[in-house]
């Protein structure tokens, strides 16, 4: 069972599915026997027990299929009618998402579910709002036959890409074949494994850099475990290791899905709106909705402004870079 209070560096491959719900009374317990109380002398030192972990690096792998599978998710042929791709809603150029409560389908419509980002997937231990998905793999295959979004197969789009002798080459030296299902797949969730984004200034804090955070942030923090906030969110990825019903106490944005897989809070401070809806438009109406709907708390302003400064120390690191907030696109959705 994933314990959330220990500081294991990394999340088993396959971990079993955690509680449905954890009631407000359950949160405090976990907060409470997570919670560390520290001397004045160490008022900026982590814990010897947090309940989050920091991330490290990504995992080694042959960069010849992380580069073919970062070519992939960006190739237009994986659609049907080479219209789209998997970056067209998910931008690692900034939130590896989009700015969008909802992205559109294929036919213009809007997507029943808000697009989660793609960075830090690989760490969850499942994928998609609905915890659907055990591996990258899987995730990619339905996500390239699914109707509304590629609208293809992959057979389909490796026939697509083997008449095409540099895509064929790529595949060759990656793989010693030609494009076929299983290393079109593979070479995408390489990719995508890649896509973690250490060196957030919290996780400098874990790994004992003690300027890395202020005063105001480090309260957000121990507030943020006092309340309960962490009995769901936490682990390597703060969420991402268990299903939670949404709403325990009050509903919280649209009907569906009753239960969803708890997201993870890395970046999110660039990944407005919020909820599986979208119908959080920015990160103190999300806090406030959450204690409320979750915890059934009533946040004052100060409280809300504490944990919001917290979670802006959870943006990482891509490329050189810390992770951007997206732009709204202007070709919107349709209702």
């Amino acid at each position: 069972m994933y314990r959330p209070c220990q500081t294991a560096p990394a999340p088993l491959p396959s971990p079993p599915i955690g509680p449905v719900v954890r009631y407000r009374r359950l949160g405090l317990l976990l907060a409470f026997l997570c919670f560390t109380a520290v001397s004045p002398a160490a008022a900026q030192l982590p814990g010897p027990q947090e309940p989050i972990a920091p991330i490290l690096s990504p995992p080694a792998q042959d960069p010849r299929r992380v580069l073919l599978g970062e070519r992939l998710f960006h190739d237009l042929r994986l659609s049907h009618n080479n219209t789209r791709s998997c970056s067209s809603c998910h931008d690692v150029a900034t939130n590896g998402a989009s700015a969008n409560a909802h992205d559109p389908a294929l036919d213009g419509r809007a997507l029943a579910l808000n697009t989660l980002t793609v960075f830090n997937a690989s760490l969850s231990f499942r994928l998609n709002w609905e915890g659907k998905f055990r591996s990258l793999e899987e995730h990619a295959d339905r996500i390239i036959r699914n109707p509304e979004l590629l609208a293809s197969s992959p057979e389909e789009a490796v026939g697509k890409l083997r008449t095409d002798p540099e895509t064929v080459r790529l595949f060759r030296e990656a793989y010693g074949k030609e494009p076929d299902v299983a290393s079109l797949l593979d070479a995408i969730a390489a990719y995508e494994r890649s896509l973690v984004t250490p060196g957030s200034r919290f996780d400098r804090w874990l790994l004992h850099e003690p300027g890395a955070i202020t005063a105001e942030e480090l309260s957000g923090y121990r507030l943020f475990k006092s309340l309960g906030c962490v009995a769901c969110h936490q682990g390597i990825n703060v969420g991402g290791n268990l299903f939670q019903r949404r709403g325990v106490f009050q509903p919280l944005g649209a009907p569906e899905p009753a239960v969803v897989r708890v997201p993870s809070l890395r970046n999110v401070a660039t990944t407005a709106p919020y909820f599986h809806d979208g119908s959080a438009a920015t990160l103190p109406d999300a806090v406030k909705a959450m204690g409320q709907a979750q915890l059934d708390r009533i946040l004052t302003d100060q409280q809300v402004a504490a944990i919001v400064a917290f979670l802006n120390t959870l943006t990482g690191i891509y490329r050189g870079n810390a992770v951007q907030a997206a732009s709204a696109t202007v070709d919107k959705a349709r209702p």
